[in-house]
């Protein structure tokens, strides 16, 4: 078996689905992510459209579908019941649903169901009595959790979209080599004055959007939640991004029909899209949103993924490989950005919605070059879709 070192070779870069990984080990991921652990009361949480009538006797295992909840159920209730809970010395271990979203880091209603069908409060029994909540959902609750722990002082991670090479890959992984891979390329990228990104497209075009940075500190997400302070970690981790504080240019956008679109940024925002093939009504309906509520077009985050993983097919993970880059629309609020859920004209807009840039995402458009200017020098990130000597350099110290 390739030991961890082995990971940042030419041969494992080129195919990371080569890469080895140790067995997914419940209580080394979250004694390393949550050092100090012991004394600690956790729980856990799911969403469910029925919450009530699928929580209850866990109802949901007998129902088809619920992959990500069934697989929560399995790994980790199960987990920390079956020995968990006494080798890390926590106490507690409940699971707890509340209703979907249906939303990217839409905030949560305040109303949970435990497995015996009874309602209480997130606010009054949920974040205010547990030290460590571990978010298992269909979609991502970083956001308003991120907001919650600020304002009870809990500890937590978000690890939507759950699936077996995600368990077996991506929350496998020593967490403390993944952190120092995600602060060296924190360093290589911090204080960076803008970013510009070069889409190639099947026609021959190239767009370009620039992204203006403010020589701000990179940020990571490196899924460590270590010490004492409230934090939530988005598992799993490895990524360095920013805030942007302006965009300008035309980036391509792959919808989930298959159709491809040009979005036009100016000033932090998306005014509209342009077909480039596929289906109009998908076109139109875009920009009757935009029209609508023109928050949903401001881009809110740009992100680079620090790991070698395999793709997984979850975004989730696949945001975190190596040579692919993300912006995401939407709240940035979370990310210490200035969009906030009250801006947007209804609150099922106000989501944080990332937009990958990665091989088996978009394979119909390239992302043929990735520069950083910083003090007046100019350094290439990533060429077609393969981080850069600059980066890898970066990474291997």
């Amino acid at each position: 078996m390739l030991v961890e070192q082995d990971y940042l070779n030419s041969e494992i870069i080129a195919n990371p689905e080569k890469r080895e990984f140790p067995p997914f080990d419940l209580v080394k991921l979250l004694s390393v992510i949550f050092d100090p652990i012991q004394g600690c009361r956790v729980c856990l949480l799911t969403d469910f459209d029925e919450p009530q009538e699928l929580m209850k006797n866990f109802e949901f295992l007998n129902q088809p579908g619920f992959e990500v909840q069934k697989k929560g159920y399995e790994v980790f209730y199960k987990g920390l019941q079956n020995g968990g809970l006494d080798a890390m010395e926590l106490t507690g271990g409940e699971f707890y649903a509340y209703k979907t979203t249906h939303g990217s880091n839409l905030d949560l209603a305040d109303e949970v169901w435990d497995t015996n069908g009874n309602q209480l409060s997130l606010d009054n029994d949920i974040y205010a009595k547990y030290d460590l909540i571990l978010c298992l959902s269909t979609y991502s609750a970083t956001a308003p959790l991120t907001a919650k722990c600020k304002e009870f002082g809990f500890r937590g991670a978000t690890l939507h979209g759950l699936n077996d090479i995600i368990l077996n890959s991506g929350l496998a992984v020593d967490y403390d080599l993944v952190s120092r891979d995600a602060e060296n390329l924190r360093l290589a990228m911090t204080k960076a004055d803008s970013i510009e990104i070069d889409f190639g497209l099947e026609d021959g075009r190239v767009l370009t959007a620039t992204l203006e940075l403010g020589q701000q500190e990179a940020q990571k997400s490196h899924g460590l939640c270590q010490g004492t302070a409230p934090d939530v970690a988005n598992l799993p981790g490895g990524e360095v991004y920013f805030v942007p504080t302006d965009a300008n240019g035309q980036f391509p956008l792959k919808y989930e029909d298959g159709t491809l679109g040009e979005l036009e940024v100016v000033n932090r925002c998306i005014i509209k899209s342009t077909l480039i093939e596929g289906n109009q009504a998908t076109i139109d309906e875009h920009n009757e949103r935009l029209a609508d509520d023109p928050m949903t077009g401001t881009l809110g985050e740009l992100g680079f993924g620090t790991q070698v993983l395999p793709v997984s097919g979850a975004d989730i993970q696949d945001e975190k490989v190596l040579g692919t880059c993300h912006l995401a629309t939407g709240r940035d609020d979370h990310l210490g950005g200035d969009i906030l859920p009250d801006m947007f004209k209804k609150h099922e807009n106000s989501t944080h919605d990332d937009i990958l840039f990665a091989p088996h995402k978009t394979p119909n458009f390239n992302i043929s070059q990735v520069r950083m200017n910083r003090d007046g020098q100019q350094e290439i990130l990533i060429e077609n879709f393969v981080a850069s000597e600059y980066l890898m350099n970066a990474l291997k110290g």
